[in-house]
């Protein structure tokens, strides 16, 4: 049997390349309600008594002003993995965070140990949210759950609002600001922290390309067995040149700018760093590479600018090869042209096992959301990137 993923979650996939719905376009950036709707009948769950509980179970050292009252409750409509929702009290916000419904990787959307990373990361890197609490019993809302804090600030979905006033230096100077949180956060040394305690040790890279293949041949549908769409060459190609680790530090996991807050004050500022469900101990440059594979540039072919679901586009933005050169500039890492395509090359084919993921849920009748009906497409487009990129590495060999 193939090692399980050191990371056990899945993150949104992005829109379907051909006939899905748009991504979100730019909201008022200062409604935090405008991207939350009413919860989906599926998904919903008894207000008063998470109320009540979240009452009685905050931690000691959590802020519980407020939480006499019963919250209004929307359900975010972005993402494909945990289900997210706004619990809007009279006096503040918080964000409740639970599993999706239907059959999940083993060890996927553990509520606790995305809640714990949050929580032990908070003394050593600030860009977290507070936890407020985390709940085990099932009895509650059906499944395992946590509330933290709502952090107040700018989320950029597909376009960077008109109204934040941004040029294009401004623009560079936000995506430098991104890339360096991202930076810190591989900088954090983990030693005798308890953070230490969600990494497996050295052969990250291995349990990761052994993992994530496992993972899309269990999660195959008709269609997407034999020939277009196995992903059995690009399988065998990652596991023949995959580089050994060059780190064992704290990654995200899913990188991208709708997992960050910017401040009010300074959109080019990052306060704050969303959705650690993939968080682990492990290679940064595997993390980059992942951050990459949404990572959709102005000059890039129809397909991928369909499916852009941030501003990478916008004039300012680093391309992918200068994301690359930044990052090794600013972390003072090496980075060989080969080893950067193997990391591109995975970091796609890990969303194509996402996405891929999803659209199995959704052929299962595991999910009836319409939009994950079109997914099998983008699973075939990402297979040709692969294919494509592992030709060009050929070329550098």
């Amino acid at each position: 049997m193939s090692p399980a993923p050191d990371t056990p979650g899945a993150p949104a996939a992005p829109a379907a390349p051909t006939a899905a719905p748009a991504a979100p376009t730019a909201a008022p950036v200062d409604d935090v309600a405008t991207n939350a709707s009413d919860v989906r009948g599926e998904d919903a769950f008894d207000v008063e008594r998470v109320a009540a509980w979240l009452r009685e179970h905050a931690h000691p050292d959590a802020d519980t002003s407020g939480l006499d009252a019963t919250p209004e409750v929307k359900q975010f409509t972005g993402g494909a993995s945990n289900l997210t929702y706004l619990l809007r009290y009279p006096t503040r916000d918080l964000i409740l965070r639970r599993p999706p419904a239907g059959t999940k990787a083993k060890g996927a959307h553990d509520m606790r140990r995305e809640h714990d990373i949050q929580r032990a990361l908070a003394p050593v890197f600030p860009a977290v949210a507070p936890m407020i609490a985390f709940c085990d019993d099932a009895g509650v809302i059906g499944s395992d759950f946590y509330v933290m804090e709502r952090l107040d600030g700018i989320i950029l979905r597909k376009n960077i609002p008109a109204e934040l006033g941004l040029g294009e230096a401004e623009v560079r100077a936000l995506c430098t600001a991104a890339i360096d949180q991202l930076v810190a956060l591989h900088s954090i040394d983990v030693a005798g922290t308890e953070l230490e305690r969600f990494g497996k040790g050295e052969g990250y890279v291995k349990r990761q390309v052994d993992g994530w293949s496992a993972r899309y041949r269990k999660a195959r549908t008709h269609g997407v067995r034999h020939g277009t769409g196995s992903f059995e060459k690009v399988m065998a190609w990652l596991d023949e040149h995959q580089p050994h680790d060059v780190g064992n530090c704290l990654i995200h996991n899913d990188f991208r700018f709708d997992n960050l807050v910017l401040a009010h004050d300074d959109p080019t500022r990052v306060i704050g760093v969303l959705d650690w469900e993939m968080a682990t101990l492990g290679d940064p440059l595997m993390d980059l590479g992942g951050a990459l594979a949404y990572w959709v540039q102005a000059d890039d072919d129809r397909i991928m600018r369909g499916s852009r679901r941030q501003p990478t586009h916008a004039p300012g933005m680093l391309t992918r090869d200068e994301v690359w050169q930044y990052y090794a500039h600013a972390s003072g890492r090496a980075i060989s042209p080969k080893d950067q395509l193997f990391y591109e090359i995975f970091g796609l084919f890990r969303l194509a096992v996402i996405a891929q993921q999803i659209y199995y849920r959704y052929a299962n009748g595991q999910t009836s959301n319409p939009a994950f009906k079109q997914f099998r497409g983008m699973v075939i487009y990402l297979e040709w990137r692969c294919r494509r990129l592992m030709r060009r590495a050929g070329r550098l060999s």
